[in-house]
């Protein structure tokens, strides 16, 4: 809207009878958002049953936005008593779900389903919220790069596999639908994510994947048995990396190769808005830091494959940018990021508000830098792998 901090769409979808409306409303007058509230209106009068509201892509809603909106809503219902209204929330979001949810208290035919929320549920911060709802198109986006590069760190067809810390093991699938190895072990400490994993193998038609539940640091797996191992963004984020490098080791038969991918966060970057965007990943360094985990790792990782007894230690790196099909993916990303950075894990550390502000500010500019229609955003990440000698 010109002259207006607000930036948003509303849509109706009438094939799926799904209303959407994403961006920023943040209406002080209820005739602010009337071209939204028209075609609100237009979705009630067409929807026949259930009529899905979906915000899963909507930054922030002030007060004034959710009354108005929660007023049409329950409005309806009580009009139409055949009416049904389901929330469609996502956990990126984490306000929405609770915002909405009130609503079933006033009225008992609008319900709120948050799609993602049962990836993670009870994980530390890291893997509750947004963090994890976006872990497969951060998957999607590195796969483009890494379908060329794990054939230069020695991965071939019919290889024994494993992949430790396999998190909701879309990596796993992709690797065992292009590379057909003939094993493959996926690991994890979360039976939660074990559980989507096996979600992800069905949803594309994959089987054979044999999904563990253990600690990447203490594995129930016996040593010298597998050709390639592989543990992505992993290492980063324990305090203790040389703990899981030595269990990679032992399970890496002889001649195998183990290969790991880290990132080094500072080196995130964006034009226009460098600056802020330099910033704020400066902090998400520190910030990590502070939690005792290193998301600086990348370049470190030829230092701590040889520390670990690894041989024939090659390494690169790529980014993953805006250009790398959908924008928006990206800038989901991010904003995913900002969720869990800049909310949960630095209202722990105490962070000030006018921090918070600065920090939250890098995270959007990322985002302006990626849907620029001449803007350029990347994240970078260094892959490396290791021969474990015969």
């Amino acid at each position: 809207m010109p002259g207006s901090s607000q930036s948003f769409a509303a849509r109706y979808d009438e094939n799926n009878q799904e209303f959407s409306l994403s961006g920023t409303v943040r209406p002080e007058a209820g005739s602010e958002i009337a071209d939204c509230m028209i075609v609100f209106d237009r979705a009630l009068r067409h929807v026949r049953g259930t009529l899905y509201v979906n915000v899963k892509r909507l930054a922030r809603l002030n007060n004034t936005g959710f009354r108005i909106l929660a007023r049409a809503m329950v409005e309806a219902c009580r009009v139409r008593p055949e009416l049904r209204i389901v929330v469609v929330t996502s956990s990126v979001v984490g306000w929405a779900t609770a915002k909405f949810g009130r609503l079933r208290q006033i009225e008992p035919r609008i319900s709120v389903n948050e799609y993602d929320g049962h990836f993670y549920p009870g994980q530390s911060f890291l893997e509750d919220g947004g963090f994890i709802s976006i872990l497969r198109t951060q998957t999607r986006m590195t796969w483009r790069h890494e379908r060329a590069i794990l054939p230069r760190h020695g991965l071939k067809e019919g290889m024994s596999m494993a992949d430790i810390c396999c998190g909701i093991g879309d990596f796993a699938v992709l690797v065992q639908r292009e590379f057909a190895p003939s094993r493959m072990v996926a690991l994890d400490h979360s039976k939660t994510s074990l559980a989507y994993a096996r979600s992800v193998a069905e949803e594309f038609g994959i089987h054979g994947i044999e999904y563990t539940y253990g600690d990447a640091a203490e594995m129930l797996l016996d040593p010298d048995q597998f050709d390639f191992v592989t543990c992505r963004h992993s290492l980063q984020i324990f305090n203790k990396p040389d703990m899981i490098l030595k269990e990679l080791f032992r399970i890496c038969r002889p001649g195998g190769r183990v290969y790991i991918t880290n990132e080094k966060n500072s080196h995130c970057l964006g034009e226009p808005r460098a600056r802020s965007i330099q910033w704020t990943y400066n902090e998400v360094a520190k910030l990590f830091e502070y939690f005792e985990m290193d998301v600086e790792f990348g370049p470190k990782s030829r230092r701590y494959l040889m520390d670990a007894g690894f041989h024939d230690i090659r390494m690169e790196s790529f980014m993953v940018t805006n250009l790398d099909g959908d924008p928006q993916d990206f800038a989901d990303m991010i904003a995913a990021w900002e969720n869990v950075y800049a909310g949960e894990m630095s209202a722990r550390r105490g962070d000030p508000p006018e921090f918070t502000e600065r920090f939250r500010q890098g995270f959007r500019d990322h985002i302006h830098a990626a849907l620029h229609p001449k803007g350029y955003a990347g994240w970078p990440i260094w892959v490396a792998s290791g021969q474990k000698p015969v």
